[in-house]
């Protein structure tokens, strides 16, 4: 176990000293952990995050395989897939390390109840979705769920006790997210507690693949089980279609190293982040990095040139991903409230106004790294229901709305 000197030493490399400024006051049980969380932290994001973002570079439209066009060829890119499947070389990741607190849930996002007169779940319409594939196919599809400090247990218990919902549990692995410190204007770290640094969860995935968690080494199941493609998607989207026989059919079939599925924008205005080329390799600009010409332009045809906006729902070639492993993700820096200790010591406030940097590394990034990118465009409501806000927009009411729109009883 780290020792005190040894973790103020440490922290001074980084000018970070103040997170023990009430070490003398604690209990011995409070120090240890204090100690342990400051031995376990990755402080070298501070010097990353330190340096600006880079500014995007050209960038140019990229056209998509559309609804059409795969409509024509689904028998085709069908049959690639599930072949891919049967033979194992295709895992599924769920990233579901957040939390329902927006939603008015005190749990996991995930075990949020969707449904109204039924007993349904976000997490049971995921796994529905994933076993309407595993049916077809014959064969479960490994799967491997992100979560965070914050929710791992809870969300291990409740998968138990549904029975993973019919899934085979010898295909459902878990591995917990990173965790960054939260740092103030000034590049301080904050205090949750006297004896708990304030972090929030470090949202990429590949560097937790190569660290042991649970005694398990994810890198060593993808290649013990011989997995070359990876579906990567959110949570928090009831609609999602995973491990989804015709994307990984078409990508394979396109030569492409990866693929994004993709919606028609509704409007120039709509707050997502499209999938474009910069600098020539696929890469995703975000609603507020766009100019209101490049959100405005059209083609000929009428339609936005810059449409096809992602629903966080990537397939990845795993020897393609791995090369990540030994690159360094910017750090972006999102401003948000953060509970914290106040200035005097005397208790842990949540603020009403953005007081901390949140620091993380965002799989879009991951995109960028990419040779090729196929967009496969799907039709919004079949497949994109996001339940991100309690009201309005992209809320548990207009994903409800869609869940009945597709047949599923609430």
């Amino acid at each position: 176990m780290m020792q005190y000197q040894e973790a103020y030493d440490r922290l001074e490399q980084y000018g970070q000293t103040h997170l023990l400024r009430y070490y003398d006051t604690l209990s011995a049980a409070e120090q240890e952990a204090l100690l342990q969380q400051i031995s376990e932290m990755d402080f070298s994001v501070l010097e990353r995050a330190a340096h600006e973002e880079a500014p995007k570079g050209k960038i140019e439209p990229l056209g998509a395989c559309t609804i059409s066009e795969i409509a024509e060829k689904q028998d085709t890119y069908r049959k690639i897939g599930l072949d891919a499947i049967r033979k194992g070389s295709v895992g599924a990741v769920l990233l579901a390390g957040g939390q329902g607190s927006r939603l008015g849930c005190n749990g996991p996002k995930g075990v949020f109840q969707i449904g109204i007169n039924n007993d349904l779940t976000i997490f049971e319409c995921l796994f529905r979705n994933l076993m309407d594939v595993t049916e077809q196919a014959g064969v479960p599809v490994p799967l491997f769920i992100m979560t965070s400090e914050t929710n791992d247990a809870e969300t291990r218990a409740f998968l138990a006790e549904k029975l993973y919902f019919g899934y085979p549990e010898s295909s459902v692995h878990f591995f917990v997210q990173e965790m960054a410190p939260v740092v103030d204007k000034d590049g301080k770290i904050l205090l949750e507690t006297k004896s708990r640094i304030a972090v929030s969860p470090n949202t990429a995935l590949s560097d937790r693949f190569e660290k042991k968690q649970d005694a398990e080494n994810i890198l060593n199941v993808l290649k013990e089980q011989n997995i070359e493609w990876l579906n990567v998607f959110a949570v928090d989207n009831v609609l999602q279609r995973m491990a989804d026989p015709c994307f990984i059919g078409a990508t394979i079939a396109a030569n492409c190293t990866s693929g994004s599925k993709v919606v028609a924008k509704a409007s120039p205005d709509e707050k997502v982040g499209v999938l474009c080329l910069e600098d020539g390799k696929p890469s995703i600009v975000e609603y507020f990095e766009m100019t209101d010409d490049m959100r405005n332009l059209r083609e000929a045809d009428g339609t936005l040139t810059y449409r096809y906006g992602v629903i966080l729902n990537y397939l990845f070639r795993v020897d393609q991903l791995c090369k990540t492993l030994d690159c360094s993700l910017p750090l972006h820096r999102a401003f948000k409230k953060v509970a914290c200790l106040t200035a005097d010591g005397t208790a842990t406030v949540k603020p009403e106004q953005p007081n901390g940097y949140k620091l993380e590394t965002l799989v879009l990034d991951m995109v960028h790294m990419q040779e090729n990118c196929l967009l496969y465009e799907v039709e919004r409501e079949k497949e994109f229901a996001p339940v991100k806000n309690a009201t309005g927009v992209d809320s548990v009411d207009t994903a409800r709305a869609l869940l009945k729109q597709n047949g599923v009883a609430l």
